[in-house]
């Protein structure tokens, strides 16, 4: 699925911050329009699309969650084979459409969600859709214990992924890997927070890729907090995604630019000379990254 994939391939494209209006990255305010309606976030989002294929963008990734982040990409690819579609399935969206929703997005991993949601992306990916990833994935997840979830994944056509969040990242890592289906690996992607001030999966995503597993990184941002940080020089953005593109095991590093001059200047992580030697003073305890990251508005 990504065989070959090198240069700037190896970045992809995340439409968690323009599927929706509201989402929790920083700076949004002034990244996106006011009215945000669904037609304009259409086109941010296709625009973006146009943009990073033409730069040689191939993997663009979305999840149900998102709010009609799987609608852009299915109306975008048309004409665009060679781009591989992933989505995640997990999070239901309840937000409608409102900035200030109580509630943004609901967590259910269990087989009536998968289900439901299995037939939503299908319906607007179809057969482009190549992975399939449990989204947030924690050690105390039911769908790293339930094998009738298990066999349905594995029977579902596309390549099985997982993605992870909060402080034991590591450990759900690890436990997912370790789950077969009739003596098979189930899962061959992990996509995981990985970036300067939350390196802490890292070992574990190293285990991953020696197994033969996609390693795909998310965050490499922070949700937009190392994108300001002036001690990693005048592109902190390109520090911060080279950073997460020079560790051996990372397969791909998302990019979730939201207007193109981000794209742009994320892309040039790609060809960037050289990152600096002692960017491992930036990482934070991993309690407290997740805390922060918790208490992010959504905006």
């Amino acid at each position: 699925m990504f065989s070959g994939f090198a240069g700037v391939a190896r970045i992809g494209l995340g439409l968690a911050a323009v599927g929706r209006p509201g989402y929790i990255t920083l700076g949004r305010d002034r990244d996106l329009p006011a009215s945000r309606s669904v037609d304009e976030l259409r086109r941010r989002a296709h625009a973006l699309l146009d943009q990073a294929y033409a730069a040689g963008v191939r993997y663009f990734d979305v999840a149900r969650s998102y709010g009609r982040a799987e609608e852009f990409l299915a109306g975008w690819l048309p004409g665009h084979d060679d781009a591989v579609a992933g989505s995640k399935w997990g999070y239901t969206y309840t937000a409608g459409w409102q900035v200030t929703a109580d509630v943004h997005e609901v967590k259910d991993h269990s087989t009536a969600t998968f289900d439901r949601q299995i037939g939503e992306t299908r319906a607007l990916l179809g057969d482009r859709l190549a992975l399939y990833q449990i989204h947030s994935v924690t050690p105390d997840s039911p769908a790293l214990t339930d094998g009738e979830l298990h066999r349905r994944l594995a029977g579902q056509g596309a390549v099985v992924g997982f993605s992870t969040s909060g402080p034991a990242q590591a450990d759900a890592i690890r436990a997912a890997c370790a789950i077969e289906v009739d003596g098979r690996p189930l899962f061959r992607s992990v996509q995981s927070t990985w970036n300067l001030l939350e390196p802490s999966a890292g070992p574990a995503l190293a285990e991953a890729h020696a197994s033969g597993r996609t390693v795909i990184v998310k965050e490499a941002l922070a949700n937009g907090r190392l994108a300001a940080r002036t001690d990693l020089g005048p592109e902190p953005d390109v520090t911060a995604l080279a950073a997460a593109l020079r560790q051996p095991w990372a397969t791909v590093v998302l990019s979730g630019a939201a207007t193109t001059a981000q794209l742009v200047s994320n892309l040039r992580a790609a060809t960037a000379p050289r990152v600096p030697d002692d960017l491992e003073r930036l990482a934070e305890p991993s309690e407290r990254y997740w805390r922060t990251r918790s208490a992010l508005p959504w905006s």
